[in-house]
């Protein structure tokens, strides 16, 4: 299927590794220019580097997305720097660390930079065709193992439900807001490969409930924003496509 993303603009925030790296190379592969942002700067370049390579248009920058001011800056200047925007992806999380400042963190890197972002993009996003999607969790919405009480999974929660309500605010204007909300997904460095190294009993307990027998790839998220970025997903909006292998046997009505 020709997802007819060639020559749009795409924003990826979180895009030096895991799955906003994967987000950024399927896109790229798909024909978008691509801004993209991380907080560590040589990361960050090198995975420019490597889409340039590969013959991509891209602008990156490093910071903090907790920083509103630059936040906003770095969407202005890729808006301008690329000629608008029509994708938008905010892929950036604190983590699920457990400590007394678990949730101001998890507010600070997971929910209000979508708000902002949100804001800061709306102005240049394309009436008419427009995408902006978010991560989610599938711990956001499910609370067997590997979910527990945590801020990560309450503020994830709250993701997906301003996405929602995005969804029916900006609809009028042609512009499209859905969540991806990935299951267990391991990569180099990530949280699964540590839990594999470091609790592996916790890593075969899951790897048992996931229906099709692995854990998911960042290619696996990307393919499935990638599709709902697209103008094949015009009339998909509001949605939370989970992406998780089956892991969560609750009917997703």
């Amino acid at each position: 299927m020709d997802l007819e993303l060639a020559g749009r603009r795409a924003l990826v925030t979180g895009a030096s590794r895991g799955l906003g790296r994967a987000i950024a190379a399927t896109l790229a592969q798909e024909g978008c220019s691509l801004a993209l942002c991380a907080r560590g700067a040589e990361g960050l370049e090198k995975a420019a580097a490597e889409l340039r390579a590969d013959g991509a248009q891209v602008c990156a920058e490093p910071f903090d997305v907790s920083d509103t001011d630059a936040l906003t800056a770095f969407v202005n200047g890729a808006a301008a720097e690329l000629g608008g925007l029509d994708i938008v992806v905010s892929n950036v999380s604190a983590g699920a660390a457990k400590d007394p400042g678990q949730w101001q963190r998890s507010l600070d890197g997971d929910l209000l930079p979508f708000v902002r972002l949100a804001e800061a993009a709306v102005p240049h996003l394309a009436d008419g065709g427009g995408s902006i999607i978010a991560i989610g969790t599938t711990n956001a919405f499910d609370t067997v193992r590997p979910a527990s009480a945590n801020a990560y999974s309450a503020i994830k929660a709250a993701v997906l439900h301003h996405s929602a309500a995005l969804a029916r605010t900006l609809a009028p204007r042609g512009i499209r807001v859905n969540t991806v909300s990935p299951g267990p997904i391991e990569f180099p460095g990530g949280d699964w490969e540590k839990i594999r190294e470091q609790r592996p009993e916790v890593y075969a307990e899951v790897l048992a409930k996931i229906a099709v027998g692995r854990y998911g790839r960042p290619e696996d998220v990307a393919a499935a924003v990638a599709f709902l970025a697209s103008p094949r997903a015009a009339f998909c909006n509001g949605v939370n496509l989970v992406v998780d292998g089956g892991l969560v046997t609750r009917v997703q009505f």
